[in-house]
């Protein structure tokens, strides 16, 4: 057997573990996909007749501000389920199974592969939970085509697999379960700071540049477009180019750590 063969089969192994593991031991990924759960309802019901005036200068729209803001909503459900990543990486690595993993004949990479596609395919599927809640609630795209759920799809996937290379690399480094969730925290505070719930123009002139240089505001302004059909201009590229080099990042932070960690 090749050792490309050897490793796509040890890599669906450690998927099969992560998602089992997840299946068993629910509460973790509940309490993240509630985050952004609440938070829809919250700025929708609560905040979403005021912020609606603020961002289109008229009468309140809550349907408006419901369009407006669930684009960034799914992007933060990414960042709060792959902090649960940041926490099983750790709990591997401090509980003495990649001890036992590292004196049994398996491909090395195949223990991180799993966690990766694992955890994006738990974000994929907390996104659509939330999709869902958004829809029930009034959130409508009538005029995206095909082609532009499709692209949104891959934006959606490209972002949740950026941000897992990021949380595992976190959880690598972080001493323990604990340490690593509050290390990946900022995958969760970041979208608290961009445009996704009030447009950057409309924030403190000093604080428009932590906002907008960032790479959740090109995500979700390019997703805004996708599905509402709003201006993308340079965020398209300048997502796809923060989600390929958090990726590459997070890449090799991860797999160097991990070789070199005696553990």
């Amino acid at each position: 057997m090749s050792s490309l063969s050897l490793a796509v089969r040890d890599s669906k192994t450690m998927l099969r573990r992560n998602l089992l593991h997840a299946r068993r031991y629910p509460s973790l990924t509940l309490n993240l996909l509630l985050t952004p759960i609440m938070l829809l309802l919250l700025f929708v019901y609560i905040f979403g007749d005021a912020m609606s005036s603020g961002i289109g200068g008229g009468a309140p729209d809550r349907s408006a501000y419901i369009a407006y803001v669930v684009p960034g909503l799914l992007l933060m459900t990414i960042g709060s389920t792959v902090v649960g990543t940041a926490v099983s990486v750790s709990n591997d690595m401090t509980e003495g199974i990649i001890a036992r993993f590292r004196t049994m004949a398996i491909h090395r990479s195949s223990v991180l592969v799993g966690h990766v596609v694992g955890s994006v395919l738990q974000a994929i599927t907390s996104v659509v939970l939330v999709g869902a809640v958004a829809v029930a609630i009034g959130f409508r795209s009538t005029n995206a085509t095909a082609l532009e759920w499709l692209a949104a799809f891959g934006l959606l996937v490209l972002f949740a697999t950026a941000l897992t290379w990021i949380a595992v690399g976190m959880g690598l480094v972080s001493p323990n379960a604990e340490a690593a969730g509050n290390n990946a925290m900022p995958l969760i505070l970041l979208p608290l700071l961009s445009s996704a719930f009030t447009p950057v123009g409309s924030m403190p002139g000093w604080f428009q540049p932590i906002a907008e240089y960032q790479p959740f505001t090109p995500a979700i302004e390019t997703l805004r477009g996708l599905l509402l059909g709003s201006e993308i201009g340079d965020n398209g590229w300048l997502a796809v180019v923060w989600c390929l080099g958090l990726a590459v990042l997070g890449y090799f932070w991860s797999t160097s750590k991990f070789d070199r960690d005696p553990k």
